[in-house]
């Protein structure tokens, strides 16, 4: 069996990357942008620190803001129809999860106008041919969404979110600038915070994880562990350590996939709009402890790079335990809820059932059941 890995043709990091778009820009022969973002990064003034080095270049754009938290299949049919009506030639993503997720999959059905119901995106969509050429510019540290192959998009009618998976997406050029994030509220940042370590750690216990996507999972933990509640404080050296660590996830859990705490959070979200990143938040001790005994020792390398001591001398309970601990500490210390108050009994049968259909859920390192699932939804009550 061939191990693939899949990531951006270039990517810059560090304080003043933003100042290399123009430089990509000519030295691609790109003729004017379409800019996804959505309306906040516009009033907070954070898209004018892109369109003011786009504007000094004299490089045309145009800006489409009409993107939702959780963008729906409405969204980026709108977007579709206004990239084509733009002229434009290649997108400038600006944003979270929700600005890249929406840009994505306006890209690739430009390029793949068969797909233009969008749900037939879902899962892994034989698309034949590369997006739109996207530069994704993140504003949060979490999602990664900018160098990986996935993105998720709500089916408001339907209730649920779609995962959809596919090499075409991927931004030829990310763009990670501590800069573009230091307007995250604290809120956001923790829970983006979590989405990333939630990536690191499903990322590093899935079933289809090696060596080489070990390697990037376990940097991530050990570097989300030691900024996050930085970041959160609005320390420089949080935000720049939140930046580099959830690219670093990205790149790993982007090629091997995810698990059940992810496929439980996206149906979270669709049915109670819970962030996703709070979501992921509260179901990552949780998945953990119900996936530890089928992890081997994995555990043990969780813990120490949270950061506990004298794990060589646990015993395998013990650093199982204390891995789940230090999560559950983390979330704590940045804020984010153990329970879920909107969770109804009633609702039980109908998130397990989305939970299990949702293409996150093959991954998970324990094979595991709609029942299962439902048992694990109760314990956030």
């Amino acid at each position: 069996m061939a191990n693939r890995i899949m990531l951006n043709e270039t990517s810059y990091h560090g304080t003043g990357a933003i100042q290399e778009i123009a430089n990509e820009v000519r030295a691609h022969g790109f003729q004017k942008a379409f800019l996804c973002t959505d309306p906040d990064l516009i009033q907070f003034k954070v898209v004018s620190k892109v369109t003011d080095i786009l504007d000094r270049e004299s490089l045309p754009y145009e800006i489409y803001s009409d993107i939702k938290a959780n963008p729906t299949i409405e969204n980026v049919q709108h977007g579709v129809a206004a990239f084509k009506a733009s002229g434009a030639d290649y997108i400038i993503a600006i944003g979270g999860g929700s600005s890249m997720d929406t840009a994505k999959a306006i890209a690739i059905i430009v390029a793949n106008p068969e797909f233009e119901d969008v749900r037939s995106l879902e899962g892994v969509a034989p698309t034949k041919n590369p997006c739109v050429p996207i530069i994704a510019v993140p504003t949060t540290a979490g999602t990664a969404a900018e160098v990986t192959i996935n993105y998720v998009i709500t089916d408001v009618e339907r209730k649920r979110k779609f995962v959809c998976v596919d090499p075409h997406d991927m931004p030829i050029i990310a763009v990670v600038d501590p800069d573009m994030m230091a307007s995250m509220p604290k809120g956001l940042t923790a829970s983006t915070g979590m989405d990333a370590l939630t990536h690191a750690i499903e990322g590093y216990t899935t079933k289809a994880a090696w060596e080489m996507t070990d390697m990037f999972h376990l940097k991530a933990i050990e570097i989300i562990a030691k900024s996050l509640r930085g970041a959160v404080a609005g320390t420089p050296e949080g935000r720049e350590g939140m930046a580099l660590g959830q690219y670093i996830a990205g790149m790993g859990f982007s090629n091997v996939g995810l698990g059940i705490a992810h496929s439980m959070a996206h149906t979270l979200g669709a049915v109670y709009d819970t962030p996703h990143g709070v979501a992921c938040a509260m179901m990552l001790p949780i998945v953990m402890e119900y996936n530890a005994d089928c992890t081997g020792d994995k555990f043990r390398e969780i813990a120490r790079a949270m950061g506990v001591k004298g794990v060589d001398e646990m015993s395998e309970a013990q650093y199982r335990k204390a891995a789940v601990d230090a999560v559950k500490k983390l979330s704590a210390d940045v804020g984010i809820p153990g329970k879920l108050a909107a969770l109804k009994p009633e609702d039980l049968p109908f998130l397990a059932e989305s939970a299990y259909a949702d293409a996150c859920r093959p991954g998970n390192p324990k094979d595991t059941s709609v029942e299962d699932l439902k048992e694990l939804f109760r314990k956030l009550m």
